[in-house]
C-alpha cells in the first residue's frame, strides 16, 4: 500500500503523531493539549487541524470545543511515522551505540527523510523488534500496533512484583535519572511500601538500594505484573 505520510510535510507528520499520542485513551485530543505538546500557540494549532480536516481524504475529525481525532487515513499516516521513529531509535541504540537518552531527538530528525526501503532494511537487520529502547511498542509492517497491557507503576501495592515494560517520558534528564535507579525496561522490581497520604511507593530493584517514588515518576513507568 502506498505510504500516506510520504506526501505530507514534517510539520503535518508531527501533528498526526502527537494527536495519536494524546488520543490513545480513545478520547479526543484538545487543541490546548496539542499546542502544549508541540510548543505552538493554540491559535496556530486550530488553523492546522482545520487544514488537516479539509484534506482529501481528511486526516482528522475536528469540532470546535470538542477536540480532534484521527480519521483512518490520519491514523495510518501517524502509525507510519511512529513506526519509523521507534525503529530508528532502536537502530541508533543497538547498531550505533547511542544511549537511550540520546535516541529520541536524533530519530525525530531522521523519521521525516528515510525511505520505505531504508525503513524495511532497518527492521530486517534488527530482527523486526517489537519494542524500542524505551519499551514503547513498534507498529508492525502492516501498521498494526501490538497490544500493550502494561499497568502504571503507581497502581501496584506492597508485596506485588513486576517487570518494567516501558517508560513514558522521553526527556534525557528523566531517562538518565530512571537509569540510575535501575528502572529500565526489563528490570524486575518489588513494592515494599505504599503511603496512602501522598501515594508514594517504595520500590526495590535488585542490585539497587530501595527508593521511594512519587507520582511524578511512578505515573510514567509502566510494568507487567508478575503473578503471585
Amino acid at each position: 500500500m502506498v505510504s500516506i505520510s510520504a506526501s505530507l510535510t514534517p510539520a503535518i507528520q508531527d501533528y498526526l503523531k502527537q494527536i495519536y499520542a494524546l488520543s490513545e485513551n480513545e478520547q479526543p485530543a484538545s487543541t490546548n493539549a496539542l499546542a502544549e505538546s508541540l510548543g505552538i500557540a493554540p491559535a496556530s494549532v486550530t488553523g492546522m487541524v482545520q487544514k488537516l480536516a479539509a484534506f482529501d481524504p481528511p486526516l482528522v475529525n475536528y469540532h470546535k470545543h470538542r477536540g480532534v481525532t484521527l480519521t483512518s487515513a490520519g491514523e495510518r499516516a501517524a502509525l507510519e511515522v511512529i513506526r519509523r521513529h521507534r525503529l530508528l531509535e532502536t537502530w541508533l541504540a543497538q547498531s550505533l551505540g547511542y544511549t537511550w537518552d540520546e535516541v529520541h531527538e536524533e530519530a525525530c530528525r531522521l523519521e521525516h527523510v528515510i525511505s520505505e526501503k531504508f525503513e524495511a532494511c532497518i527492521a530486517a537487520a534488527l530482527g523486526h523488534p517489537q519494542r524500542d529502547p524505551h519499551g514503547d511498542p513498534i507498529p508492525n509492517a502492516d501498521l498494526v500496533m501490538p497490544d500493550d497491557k502494561a499497568y502504571p507503576l503507581f497502581s501496584l501495592r506492597p508485596g506485588q512484583q513486576a517487570v518494567v515494560l516501558r517508560v513514558g517520558d522521553e526527556s534525557p534528564q528523566f531517562l538518565r535519572h530512571i537509569a540510575e535507579l535501575g528502572l529500565v525496561p526489563g528490570a524486575r522490581l518489588i513494592i515494599s511500601a505504599y503511603s496512602p497520604f501522598d501515594s508514594n511507593l517504595t520500590v526495590q530493584v535488585p542490585a539497587h538500594a530501595p527508593v521511594t517514588l512519587g507520582l511524578a515518576i511512578s505515573f510514567k513507568i509502566f510494568v507487567e505484573k508478575i503473578p503471585g
